[in-house]
């Protein structure tokens, strides 16, 4: 079996890929300090992510239409560039002497529209640049390269924030994702061409592929569940970890457990061939249960910075072993539109977790929600092993997926007329 990296069009992608992982990695401090600068204010940092994420959820199942009819390739390299230059421009605008916050609003509600047409378009790019058995080795590179990225994303954000200014930060992120739509422009891609058709008709057909497979849906609305999980973790826990842990420096401690933990998951992925994966991971999702507990009960710190490695070791396992049965099980041609749906349901949680945390902590204290979360994960996540489907989907043999490396002409159609992770 090839080395994923020894085959040019998946080096060239993993390149840019990471490329732009690292700017993104960058952006969030970034962000968060650039705008409490300008405003002075939470709310108006809540605002700004809001502005990303409304059009990001908006737009995610149109994104898959568009990538399955038009070319995974270059959908991704468009939205690249209309999301780099998007980046450049809060860039520019941070640097000057007056930034506006509604210009900066405004860019981020352009990225995450293109992000929502750029994230379906993971992994038909890796399905169509790597074929058979090393196809979850490449994805297990991605989810390493990511997770490294994250890894050492935030020390680079404070090198130049303190440095250089916020600004550069952003500008750092639009020249990464110029250099990905400079990679993506010089690969060839296979894909499957579709019929062209009504847009309801597309859409319909990518959620007929979604609910017609129980193992597929039943697992969303667990990945969902954990991101509402981690939305009440990620609102609640700074204060908890302060207040009661020891200080900031316990969630410090905590974020790069977690980053250390997706990257040993994404490593272990790499190299596992498991017979029921899907339900290995499912069960691995549950024990993010165990940092919300611990949280709730302000259990020495020590144990929920452990505890908080150890569960996104499982989240950095599961990731590229998802992406591997997916991208088998799923028709190719539909592979887009089935993905737009996986981020769709499995980031619905993420606002309502960070809505309903607050709420709930102000009625109480923070105990309540965390410990509410940590039930509703464990079962979510511990119930899937109750579906057929979870305990039947196995890893696809060397000689499931074969195909020719280079890109399938349009006149060579297939004889049968596709995903995300948490």
């Amino acid at each position: 079996m090839d080395h994923p990296l020894r085959l040019r069009a998946f080096r060239l992608l993993f390149v840019g890929r990471t490329l732009s992982a690292l700017g993104d990695a960058v952006v969030p401090a970034a962000l968060a300090l650039a705008v409490l600068r300008v405003t002075g204010s939470t709310s108006a940092l809540a605002l700004v992510l809001g502005c990303a994420l409304v059009p990001k959820l908006l737009f995610l199942p149109l994104g898959g239409v568009v990538a399955d009819r038009f070319d995974a390739r270059r959908v991704a390299l468009v939205t690249d560039l209309i999301r780099g230059a998007a980046q450049v421009f809060v860039g520019v605008e941070l640097l000057g002497a007056d930034p506006t916050l509604t210009h900066v609003a405004a860019a981020s509600a352009v990225t995450g529209a293109a992000s929502a047409f750029a994230m379906p378009t993971a992994s038909p790019l890796v399905a169509g640049t790597v074929d058979g058995p090393a196809r979850q080795q490449a994805n297990a590179l991605m989810g390493v390269a990511s997770s490294a990225t994250r890894l050492g994303g935030p020390a680079l954000a404070g090198l130049l924030i303190w440095t250089a200014g916020p600004g550069w930060a952003f500008i750092l992120d639009g020249a990464s994702f110029a250099a990905s739509a400079a990679m993506l422009a010089i690969i060839r891609v296979r894909r499957t061409p579709i019929e062209r058709r009504s847009l309801r008709a597309d859409l319909v057909e990518g959620w007929t592929e979604v609910r017609t497979r129980d193992w597929y849906w039943t697992s969303l609305l667990a990945h969902a569940a954990w991101n509402g999980g981690a939305a009440v973790l990620v609102t609640l826990g700074p204060a908890v970890a302060v207040d009661r842990l020891g200080g900031e420096g316990v969630w410090v401690l905590m974020l790069q457990a977690g980053a250390v933990g997706l990257l040993l998951g994404s490593l272990l992925a790499g190299r596992a061939r498991l017979r029921r994966p899907i339900l290995v991971g499912n069960l691995g999702l549950a024990t993010y249960a165990v940092p919300l507990v611990l949280l709730g009960v302000a259990a020495p710190a020590p144990a929920v910075i452990v505890s908080y490695g150890l569960a996104l070791t499982a989240l950095g396992f599961l990731n590229p072993v998802w992406e591997t049965v997916v991208q088998t099980e799923i028709p190719p041609h539909a592979l887009a539109r089935v993905t737009s749906y996986d981020w769709l349901l499995s980031l619905a949680a993420t606002p309502i977790g960070y809505a309903l945390a607050p709420l709930g902590a102000s009625l109480g204290s923070a105990k309540t929600p965390l410990l509410a979360a940590a039930v509703i994960v464990a079962l979510a996540c511990l119930g899937t092993a109750a579906v057929p489907g979870v305990r039947r989907i196995g890893t696809p043999p060397a000689h499931a997926v074969s195909a020719p490396t280079e890109a399938v002409p349009a006149d060579q159609r297939p004889r049968s007329a596709t995903a995300g992770g948490v």
